[in-house]
C-alpha cells in the first residue's frame, strides 16, 4: 500500500494494526516523477527511518519510505516527508566567507583554509592545543565524526571536543554507562512488537519519534494491546493515549520513579534470583526508595497516590516491558540519577536482554549515537575508557602515534565547560560544525557575548546562514544529507547507509572533505612520518572505523558498504559471531562492567565525583549491572514571589532543532510558524489571557514576546518550544533560551532546559515592548499612562 497522505493534518496516518507482521505501507511525497531513487535514511529525528530519495535532473524531487527497512517498514513522519526541500533552498551557503573589516565577505577555499590553518598554528604555538576547541553536532555521518575525532585527539591533542549532543543525549550515554558499563541501548525496536507494557518518561514520543509512535498505535489497535504509562507534566498527545498518566511537577522525576520502585519492591514484584546473580546495589536502592511512600510522592510531585499505585501495578506484573526516556529526564534536575532509575525498573524485574524487553535511553538527534561512538564528543572512540591506560594504548597503536598526545590526563571537556573556557579566554579558537548555539544553548545573552569576543577565533561550518554564522570569522559552506555518502546509527543500534543523490550547490563541500583538507594542510603525521589520516573517501573511512571497533561493544567489523546497500539497516554488534547483527544485548545477564572492559569507572549521582580506578578495580563487579540509587534534590531555581511560574522548554512535531531545514519547508513552517507560550486555562484566567494574546515571558536572564496557547498543561507551568530564533523573524525576541539557566547535571553535564522561574504578563503590543527596552521603570509607566495601555 502506498500512502500519499497529508502528513501535516494526519501526522500518524491510518492504522494498520499489527498482527504478527507489519503490513506493507510506503509513505511517499513527490513533486515530480523521479528519474531514479537513491537509498538513504531520514535525518530529522533519532528514529532512523529507511528512506529513498527521488532524483530528477540532478535535483531532489521527493522521498518515499523503504518498505524493506526493519526500523520503519516504509512509514515516514511529517518532517521526513517534507524536510528534504531544504536541499533545494535558494539561500544555501555556496562559497566560503571571511570576516574582513567587520564584514563577512566572499573568499576562496584556499583563502579560508589557509587562514584557519595559520590561526591554528599561531594559537597552538603560543598557547598549546589546549586553546583550541571543537563544538559539533548530532547530524553528521560516522565517517565525519571519526575523522574529526582522530585529527583532534591524535593530530592536535586537544581535550576540548564536544557536540550539541551534550544538550540532548549526554544523559542517555551516562545512564547506560552507569548501569551497564558502556554506552549502547540494550534492546531493539522489535520489542514493541510483543511487549505487554510501555513506559514513557519525559518523552513525548507522539511528537518526537512519530514513526515509532505509529508502531505503538498499531500495537494498541491490534490484539493484545500493551498497557501505556506516561510520565509528563503536560497533557501531550502521548499522555492522552495513556492508560495511566502521571502529571508530575517539573523537577520531581526522582520522587516519582523512587516511589514506583518502592511500591514494586514492597509488593514483592521483583526477580530476586536475577538481582542476586546479575546486579549489585540492591540493598542501598531498597533503603533509598523506601522513604518514598505514595503519599509523600503526591505531596512533593503532585502525582495522586492512586495513580502511582496503578502505574506500579502494571510495571510490577507485566511479563515484558519497553521503557523510553528523553528530554523530560535528560534536561531536568538529577538527570542521570533519574535515567538510572528507569534502568533499575527493568533490572529488579529481570526485564532485559530478551524479546519484548527494551530500554530506549532515547537520543534527540539522528546521529547522536555516532557522535558518542566515534569520539567527537570528547570520549575515546568505540566506548574505550579514557581512565584505562590499556585502552589509550590501543588507540595509540591503532593510529601509530605517541600515547601521550591522546588527551587522557583528565576527563574530556564537556560543552558547557568549553564555552566557559572561551568566556574566560583560555580557548582562543572554536570550530562549530552543523549546529546553531546562538539559538540552542542556554542563557543566550551570555552565548552572544562569548561569540562576540575579540580574542575568540570562530569558525562555523554550515549549509545556511544562521544566528551563529553572523558571529563567525570564517564560514565554510557544507554539503548536507543527500549530497554526500556516509553511515549513521540510530537509537536501537541500527546502522544505515545514505548514498549521495545529488551534488551540493556551488562550492559547498562535505564535512568529511573539509576535515580531510584541514588535516592535510596541517600536515598531521604518525610516528613513522606517514600521514596521520590514511583515508581519503567515505568508504575508506568506514573501513578504518571498523578496525577501531574490533572486539569493542559497538563492533562494526561484519558490516560493509556493500552489505548495507539494498536492504534494511543492520544492528551492531555485527561481526563473525553475529553476521546479521544482534537485536538484544546482555541476553546472558553479563554486562560490560568488568574493570578492564568498561567505558567509565562511575560517578556519584549527586555530586558527580568520579570513582577512582583503584577503587573500581578493588570492587570489580565482573559483569554485574549497577543498581544506582539517589534521593531527591529540588531544582536550584524555584518559582518565588517575583517569578511565580515554572518554565519548561521542548519541541513541536513539525520542526527540528533551530529550524535550519524544517523552517524552509512551506508546509512545515505554515503548520507551526511561530513560537508560543502554552499556559493552563487556570493561569490564563488568572492573568486575563486569551488564546493568541501576545505575552511577555521574563526570567532573571531575559525575556521573550510570544502568543499564548491555552490548555493541556498543569497550572503553574508554562511551555515554550526552543526551535525559534531570528533568521526568519527579527522583529521581536522569541528564542526560548533567552530565558533558560546555565546549570547542568553533575554526571552527564547536560544542561537543564526543563525548569526556570518566570513571570508572564499580557502586552498590548510587541512593538511597545521593543520600544521600551532599556527604558527606566518610571519612563515605561509614564508612556503606559499616556497610551492608556492596560497590562495584567
Amino acid at each position: 500500500m502506498k500512502q500519499t497522505r497529508d502528513s501535516i493534518a494526519d501526522i500518524w496516518g491510518e492504522r494498520t494494526p499489527y498482527i504478527g507482521d507489519w503490513p506493507v505501507r510506503v509513505d511517499e511525497r513527490i513533486v515530480e516523477e523521479p528519474d531514479h531513487w537513491v537509498q538513504s535514511a531520514c535525518l530529522l529525528c533519532s528514529n532512523g527511518c529507511g528512506i529513498d530519495i527521488g532524483v530528477k535532473d540532478g535535483r531532489i524531487v521527493g522521498v518515499r519510505g523503504r518498505a524493506v527497512d526493519a526500523v520503519n517498514h516504509g512509514r515516514l513522519g511529517p518532517k521526513g516527508l517534507h524536510g528534504w526541500v531544504a536541499n533545494n533552498s535558494e539561500d544555501r551557503l555556496t562559497h566560503p566567507l571571511i570576516r574582513r573589516n567587520g564584514q563577512l565577505e566572499r573568499a576562496s577555499w584556499d583563502e579560508a583554509m589557509d587562514l584557519i590553518v595559520r590561526r591554528t598554528k599561531e594559537i597552538r604555538d603560543k598557547y598549546t592545543s589546549g586553546a583550541i576547541g571543537f563544538y559539533t553536532t548530532g547530524q553528521l555521518f560516522l565517517e565525519e565524526y571519526y575523522t574529526l575525532g582522530v585529527l583532534g585527539k591524535a593530530g592536535l591533542g586537544t581535550p576540548h571536543m564536544d557536540g550539541n549532543t551534550r544538550l540532548c543525549t549526554a544523559t542517555s550515554a551516562a545512564a547506560l554507562q552507569m548501569s551497564f558499563g558502556t554506552d549502547g541501548q540494550p534492546g531493539s525496536y522489535t520489542d514493541l512488537d510483543t511487549t505487554e507494557a510501555i513506559l514513557h518518561v519525559g518523552h513525548n514520543i507522539a511528537s518526537q519519534q512519530t514513526v515509532l509512535w505509529m508502531r505503538i498505535l498499531d500495537r494498541r489497535g491490534g490484539p493484545n494491546p500493551p498497557k501505556l504509562i506516561v510520565i509528563d507534566p503536560r497533557e501531550t498527545a502521548t499522555a492522552k493515549e495513556a492508560d495511566v498518566h502521571l502529571a508530575l511537577k517539573v523537577g520531581t522525576n526522582i520522587p516519582v520513579l523512587n516511589g514506583l520502585l518502592n511500591l514494586m519492591i514492597e509488593a514483592g514484584h521483583i526477580n530476586k534470583e536475577y538481582i542476586e546473580a546479575h546486579t549489585v546495589g540492591f540493598e542501598k536502592l531498597k533503603e533509598t526508595v523506601s522513604k518514598w511512600t505514595p503519599e509523600r510522592v503526591e505531596q512533593v510531585s503532585g502525582v495522586p497516590a492512586d495513580k502511582l499505585r496503578a502505574a506500579a501495578e502494571i510495571l510490577g506484573t507485566t511479563n515484558t516491558l519497553v521503557s523510553t526516556a528523553l528530554q523530560g529526564v535528560y534536561q531536568s534536575m538529577q538527570a542521570t540519577a533519574a535515567a538510572c532509575q528507569v534502568n533499575n525498573i527493568h533490572l529488579i524485574r529481570g526485564l532485559i536482554g530478551r524479546p519484548g524487553c527494551g530500554i530506549y535511553q532515547m537520543n534527540g538527534q539522528p546521529t547522536a549515537q555516532n557522535t558518542r561512538e566515534c569520539g567527537a564528543d570528547g570520549a575515546l572512540p568505540a566506548f574505550r575508557n579514557w581512565d584505562n591506560p590499556e585502552h589509550v594504548a590501543e588507540l595509540a597503536r591503532l593510529w601509530n602515534v605517541d600515547v601521550n598526545i591522546i588527551p587522557h590526563w583528565a576527563p574530556p571537556t564537556h560543552a558547557m565547560q568549553i564555552w566557559r573556557y572561551a568566556e574566560q579566554g583560555s580557548i582562543k579558537m572554536l570550530w562549530i560544525s552543523a549546529t546553531n548555539p546562538a539559538v540552542s544553548m542556554p542563557d543566550l545573552p551570555r552565548i552572544r557575548r562569548i561569540l562576540e569576543k575579540d580574542d575568540l577565533f570562530v569558525i562555523v561550518q554550515d549549509a545556511f546562514s544562521t544566528e551563529t554564522t553572523k558571529f563567525a570569522d570564517v564560514v565554510l559552506p557544507a554539503a548536507i544529507w543527500g549530497e554526500k555518502t556516509g553511515c549513521y546509527t540510530n537509537v536501537d543500534r541500527t546502522v544505515h547507509i545514505s548514498h549521495k543523490a545529488i551534488d551540493p550547490p556551488g562550492e559547498a563541500r562535505s564535512d568529511l572533505d573539509i576535515f580531510l583538507d584541514y588535516a592535510r594542510r596541517m600536515d598531521f603525521r604518525d610516528k613513522d612520518g606517514a600521514p596521520l589520516i590514511k583515508w581519503s573517501n567515505p568508504e575508506e573511512t568506514f573501513e578504518a572505523w571498523k578496525e577501531c571497533t574490533r572486539a569493542r561493544p559497538c563492533d562494526y567489523t561484519g558490516l560493509s558498504y556493500a552489505k548495507l546497500t539494498g536492504g534494511s539497516g543492520i544492528q551492531w554488534p555485527c561481526n563473525e559471531q553475529y553476521p546479521n547483527g544482534k537485536p538484544h544485548l546482555y541476553e546472558d545477564g553479563v554486562f560490560n562492567t568488568s574493570a578492564d572492559y568498561c567505558e567509565i569507572y562511575g560517578h556519584d549521582l549527586v555530586t558527580g565525583a568520579a570513582t577512582p580506578p583503584q577503587e573500581y578495580h578493588a570492587n570489580d563487579p565482573k559483569g554485574k549491572a549497577f543498581l544506582r540509587s539517589a534521593d531527591y534534590q529540588p531544582p536550584h531555581e524555584q518559582p518565588d514571589q517575583e517569578y511565580p511560574l515554572w518554565l519548561t522548554t521542548g519541541r513541536v512535531v513539525y520542526h527540528f532543532h533551530t529550524r535550519t531545514k524544517t523552517g524552509r519547508s512551506k508546509e512545515l513552517n505554515q503548520a507551526e510558524p511561530d513560537a508560543f507560550v502554552q499556559i493552563s486555562q487556570e493561569d490564563a484566567t488568572k492573568h486575563g489571557i486569551k488564546e493568541g494574546d501576545l505575552i511577555v515571558v521574563e526570567s532573571r536572564r531575559g525575556r521573550v514576546v510570544v502568543p499564548a496557547r491555552v490548555g493541556d498543561i498543569e497550572p503553574g507551568l508554562v511551555f515554550i518550544p526552543f526551535h525559534y530564533g531570528y533568521w526568519d523573524e527579527s522583529g521581536r525576541s522569541r528564542a526560548a533560551n533567552e530565558l533558560t539557566i546555565t546549570e547542568w547535571d553533575p554526571v552527564s553535564k547536560q544542561p537543564h532546559f526543563k525548569y526556570a522561574a518566570v513571570r508572564i504578563r499580557k502586552t498590548a503590543s510587541a512593538l511597545f515592548e521593543k520600544m521600551m527596552e532599556g527604558a527606566s521603570e518610571d519612563v515605561v509607566d509614564t508612556v503606559k499612562e499616556i497610551l492608556n495601555l492596560q497590562e495584567v
